[in-house]
């Protein structure tokens, strides 16, 4: 009987059985004699370990219904571990006349659990949408007709972008928001758009003090605009920051109701710190990190993207028009940062792993650091407001560096916003010639040598990916040199743990320039690293012409695969490759194609409320005609809106792709 996935090797000396509590491997029921039980070789430095050992049992007739086989992890020095137990019935493995298989170690229900706690359950909500994606062509209108409107901005006869803002639930307005965004941002019109939401939010708000502050289509598709076109800018900012916070690990509180005196220590007066102690230091932490961001943030004027600084410029000149009055000085200020401050650096302190700043999220003691520092950056946001001073008054103590850092980025968003149009499209020039990664970051690269991948042949390299290339080189900063284009890629799929004796391995199967088949594999740190980068290599190649169907998730080592042992090297292979399982994240690449279906989706499902509307529009007409331009198409953009749906249902219905495809286009999202 084999070690199963995930046992781990005994430690101890070798040549040495340890005692098998319980029996070790004996019957449930009356004992049954043993020829020889437990023990087996010590496997070292693995979890792994691969024994194929031959134990036998003498069971005497009658004697016992059940054997019961348990593994446990044998110490010198601690207790003994149980790692779990198989009970087999033996006259029902008799009958099925099984003489080998693979069976998962259960857990002793028998024993007293009461101590381990309750450990919680996660519950997830699954949506499995099957999106059939048209030929371009067959968007252009739909992509036309809300470009047309994005152009007019607010002198446009018929307010598409309003209308769409006001038929989306507060449920979807995110996703309608972001594939918006994505799909502007492709034409080249993400100002464009942006500030014609600018405008509407503008024109339907008379407090100052409440611009922007709701989940508005404007609010929805900046946060998203930022976190595409300004991910790396954050990085470059922030990253520095969140990583002392979280090599430091230092207890931090201010609130006076929440010290723990007894959770920090005065190593050298071997004495516990006082409540005042522990507040003095938790502020003077504090003040060093905001006042580092505070300079980080003031130097980085001409790193941030040039699509970012106008944008910025355009909300900043269009909240100053609106709010001329000296009493609202700051307020195109605070509109700059309530996105900026509020709706970007703050969320990426408090959770650094959402925005890729970390592989790992915080433990309790450097998140209430965190939390702390977004709380500072946020009262320097809102410019130090009464209100925002009087809401949480233990924060009094960062005043001083609250104050200063006002006057800080004040001047930093001057300066941001103080960029001309010839600059900007010299930047916008420059940033062109760049393809933006899609993912990038440490992998260990696995060579391969003789008759099959060497477990110990590997090597650390930064990788870099674009739509032209994936790139490698030894660190982020040296010059890189080009592994795999990404129309090459053919396949990009998990890799068993045996066959490396490592876990987060995958394989890039791809052809090279003489169009011959290769595979290279890659390990990464973590399971999340490794779903995001099959997720990233599989957007930039879903396109390819040629993608397997079919792939072998081992490794041919010696004359045989390791997963089926097929001998034939180019067998098609044993599993299913998922080409189209994807994740959805904001540096995907741009697919207009994909956004376009996204945003036909969403108005195919508020095509009701969009015809009552234009009911209630066209009731000053004749009978609710409706008026035609030259070609007989008809003038009201709402009118052309809803024929360009028509249009686009008889294109899916006759299309090819809306019979079931061999293997269906879907969106997997999940959600907790």
């Amino acid at each position: 009987m084999g070690a199963p996935d995930g046992g781990r090797s005994r430690r101890g000396g070798a040549g040495r059985d340890p005692p098998a509590p319980g029996g070790g491997a004996g019957a449930a029921g009356p004992p049954a004699a043993a020829l020889l039980c437990a023990g087996g070789q010590i496997v070292k430095k693995s979890r792994y370990p691969r024994w194929n050992e031959m134990f036998e049992f003498e069971l005497e007739e009658g004697a016992a219904e059940a054997l019961c086989v348990e593994a446990w992890d044998w110490d010198l020095v601690s207790r003994n571990d149980f790692l779990g137990k198989v009970v087999f019935n033996v006259q029902k493995l008799c009958a099925a006349q099984k003489e080998e298989g693979w069976f998962r170690l259960q857990p002793d229900q028998s024993k007293n659990r009461r101590g381990e706690g309750n450990l919680g359950s996660l519950q997830l909500e699954v949506r499995l949408r099957d999106e059939t994606v048209l030929p371009s062509g067959c968007y252009q209108p739909l992509v036309q007709l809300l470009c047309r409107e994005v152009k007019l901005g607010t002198q446009g006869p018929g307010q598409l972008i309003a209308l769409i803002e006001e038929t989306t639930s507060t449920e979807c307005r995110q996703d309608v928001a972001t594939n918006l965004l994505k799909l502007f941002l492709g034409q080249g019109l993400a100002k464009d758009f942006l500030d014609l939401l600018f405008q509407l939010e503008l024109g339907r708000t008379s407090e100052a003090n409440t611009l922007f502050r709701s989940n508005s289509l404007a609010s929805k598709s900046m946060e998203s605009f930022l976190k595409v076109a300004g991910m790396r800018y954050l990085h470059g900012v922030l990253g520095p920051i969140i990583d002392k916070v979280f090599e430091e690990k230092k207890y931090v509180e201010l609130d006076p109701s929440k010290v723990e005196v007894k959770d920090v220590g005065c190593s050298g007066l071997h004495r516990p710190q006082t409540e005042a102690e522990v507040l003095e230091q938790s502020a003077q932490t504090l003040r060093a990190h905001l006042a580092a961001l505070l300079s980080a943030l003031s130097r980085s004027v001409r790193a941030c993207p040039a699509v970012v600084r106008a944008t910025f410029r355009q909300l900043f000149r269009r909240v100053r028009e609106r709010f001329p009055s000296a009493q609202h000085e700051n307020v195109p200020f605070i509109a700059v940062t309530s996105f900026l401050c509020l709706r970007f650096v703050s969320p990426a302190i408090m959770a650094p792993k959402l925005f890729h700043l970390r592989e790992r999220h915080a433990d309790a003691r450097t998140s209430r650091t965190l939390l702390l520092l977004a709380k500072a950056v946020q009262n320097v946001g809102n410019m130090d407001t009464p209100a925002s001073r009087a809401k949480e008054a233990w924060m009094e103590p960062l005043q001083p560096t609250v104050r200063q850092g006002v006057a800080q980025l004040k001047d930093f968003i001057t300066k941001l916003v103080d960029i001309e149009e010839k600059e900007e499209l010299g930047l916008q020039r420059a940033l062109s010639l760049q393809a933006p990664p899609v993912k990038e970051g440490p992998l260990f690269i696995h060579r391969t040598k003789g008759k099959g991948p060497l477990m110990s042949s590997f090597k650390k390299l930064h990788f870099s990916l674009t739509t032209e290339a994936l790139s490698f080189a030894k660190t982020p900063n040296s010059k890189k040199s080009a592994l795999i284009k990404p129309a090459n890629i053919r396949a990009a799929e998990k890799v068993e743990e045996k066959s490396f004796g490592s876990s987060n391995v995958m394989q890039l199967i791809y052809e090279d320039d003489a169009g011959k088949p290769q595979t290279v594999y890659l390990q990464c740190r973590c399971v999340n690293e490794l779903n995001q980068w099959l997720s990233a290599l599989r957007k930039v190649s879903i396109g390819n012409p040629g993608l397997l169907g079919s792939y072998h998730p081992g490794v041919f080592r010696g004359d045989k695969w390791s997963c089926c042992h097929q001998k034939d090297k180019s067998d098609l292979g044993c599993d299913k490759t998922r080409s189209r399982v994807t994740l959805q994240e904001w540096n995907d690449p741009l697919d207009h194609d994909l956004e376009a279906q996204l945003i036909y989706r969403h108005l195919l499902g508020v095509e009701p409320a969009l015809r009552e509307k234009h009911r209630e529009l066209s009731a000053g007409t004749e009978a609710g005609s409706v008026l035609t331009g030259p070609g007989g198409a008809p003038e009201d953009p709402l009118a052309q809106l809803l024929q360009v749906l028509r249009d686009l249902q008889e294109a899916h219905r006759s299309s090819p792709a809306s019979s079931p495809p061999s293997e269906p286009s879907c969106l997997l999202e999940l959600q907790t």
